[in-house]
């Protein structure tokens, strides 16, 4: 007896260890690529790996809504920038796969009345089915193109707490749709503010959460300050991920090269002085709490456009760390894996 009771003992151990396992899947060093404008004609990938050391890119097509007066969404509409376009979408990740990089296909909503999407609520019940019909469609369509072109992760959404919150049984749905059509991985980008609240985590492959977590509100922080601000942060991220089984990809994460852009880093509206160092500054403290974390698979640096001479630059307040100092921070940690 006792020697059965012990054989289904370590069996069961053996069975949690693998399960872990497969849980984990190596880090990815990632960066945002803008939708290009226009028809690229020279190899922007290329370029992007050779100056951050990068192996994975989120592609980012965005929809448009109009809000409560016109809840339906618009998406691939001719008047759209070339890389939001099937043939452009298609194109970037031919490219990028020519370079064997990993990919992300994250198609996001924008809402054109200037409100943050985990806000938007609808008051009539026929106005969220016209919702939900244009956005499963919407989704949907990236779906076939990512099986197709076998993009390794599709993100089913981007910081809609509310929508999630107010209708459950459609992204149910939505989610065994999906599965009918693409095969790869599946994530949510929830919001620094409420990824504990999304319900579906368990029928997605990774925890997804945009990274814009508030750290200082110094104007100068220092990455030893800095450090000390991540660690009530990282604890509930390996909290949440132990609890969950489940590895977490920052969806999104950035600073501005602003003075205090640690405070409030996802507010790209105010009006800061430059400061190169702080963006600096404040990537060294980011990569220094996670990339060295197995329940961390990686993160999207916000963000890097195409044409690399006119982005960027010791001008620029922007997220982009192109031609600016950030640059060496991002491939020094880039280049370790």
């Amino acid at each position: 007896m006792v020697k059965n009771i012990l054989f289904i003992y370590l069996i069961s151990v053996l069975f949690s260890c693998s399960a872990q396992e497969i849980n984990k899947k190596p880090r990815q060093n990632r960066i945002s690529f803008v939708a290009p404008i226009k028809e690229i004609t020279s190899d922007p990938i290329k370029t992007l790996i050779e100056a951050t050391s990068t192996n994975a890119l989120a592609i980012i097509p965005f929809a448009f809504c109009y809000g409560k007066e016109k809840p339906s969404i618009i998406y691939g509409h001719k008047n759209q920038w070339w890389g939001e376009q099937q043939e452009g979408i298609i194109t970037t990740i031919r490219l990028a796969k020519k370079e064997n990089t990993y990919l992300l296909l994250k198609p996001q909503l924008w809402l054109m009345v200037g409100e943050y999407t985990g806000n938007f609520v609808l008051d009539a019940e026929k106005d969220w089915i016209t919702f939900e019909e244009t956005y499963e469609a919407f989704i949907l369509t990236f779906a076939k193109i990512a099986e197709m072109e076998q993009v390794n992760t599709l993100c089913i959404g981007t910081e809609m707490n509310q929508f999630i919150q107010n209708r459950p049984t459609f992204w149910n749905h939505l989610i065994d749709t999906i599965k009918t059509i693409y095969s790869g991985d599946l994530t949510y980008a929830a919001n620094w503010d409420d990824y504990q609240t999304v319900p579906f985590w368990n029928q997605l492959d990774y925890i997804g959460i945009d990274a814009y977590f508030p750290l200082s509100d110094e104007k100068e922080p220092s990455k030893k300050s800095l450090l000390t601000a991540w660690q009530p942060h990282q604890t509930k991220l390996d909290d949440f991920s132990n609890q969950l089984n489940k590895q977490i990809l920052f969806t999104e994460f950035g600073y501005r090269s602003t003075d205090y852009c640690a405070s409030k880093p996802w507010d790209s509206s105010t009006e800061h002085p430059i400061s190169l160092s702080n963006q600096s500054v404040a990537l060294d403290a980011f990569y220094e709490t996670f990339w060295n974390k197995d329940y961390i698979a990686g993160g999207y640096l916000w963000k890097w456009f195409d044409e690399n001479n006119k982005a960027g630059g010791t001008e620029d307040s922007g997220y982009t760390p192109q031609n600016k100092p950030a640059l060496k921070t991002i491939k020094k940690w880039y280049s370790k894996n």
